[in-house]
């Protein structure tokens, strides 16, 4: 069973995959970093939607969904932004996550370089986001 992306279904599914994964526990055992995901509107700087992942030593301890007009966005050590078009084409594994950052299609906002020194456990993220399927397959012109 798929869940819509980005969707508070799609996020406890992800939280669920991140605890029970033995080589996320190993790949991200030194992470100390929660994460806030911004999916931006095509047009304007609003957002669509956001959600929050508390990130520590291989666990997810929290994951929430931020939805527009919420009292703020939480704040996070790292911020990722990106269209949804974006952030669906690095879970389904159309787009490197690594090359999407580099070419400002997924933009960093946080230390950049504790980010490339820990290129294994961003990169482990990924494959745990693509265990988790999305449905209804979204489809971008």
């Amino acid at each position: 069973m798929g869940y819509p992306f980005p969707s508070e279904p799609w996020l406890l599914a992800l939280q669920v995959v991140l605890n029970a994964d033995e080589q996320y526990a190993r790949t991200a055992r030194n992470w100390e970093g929660d994460i806030l995901c911004v999916v931006e509107a095509q047009a304007g700087p609003d957002w669509m939607a956001a959600f929050y992942l508390d990130l520590w030593h291989g666990a997810c301890r929290q994951a929430k969904a931020c939805s527009p007009g919420a009292d703020g966005l939480p704040p996070a050590k790292f911020v990722l932004r990106a269209s949804l078009p974006n952030f669906y084409k690095v879970i389904a594994g159309e787009l490197d996550p690594m090359q999407a950052m580099m070419t400002r299609r997924l933009r960093v906002e946080g230390n950049m370089g504790y980010m490339l020194r820990n290129v294994p456990t961003v990169l482990d993220f990924v494959r745990c986001c693509r265990l988790v399927e999305i449905e209804p397959k979204l489809v971008f012109a």
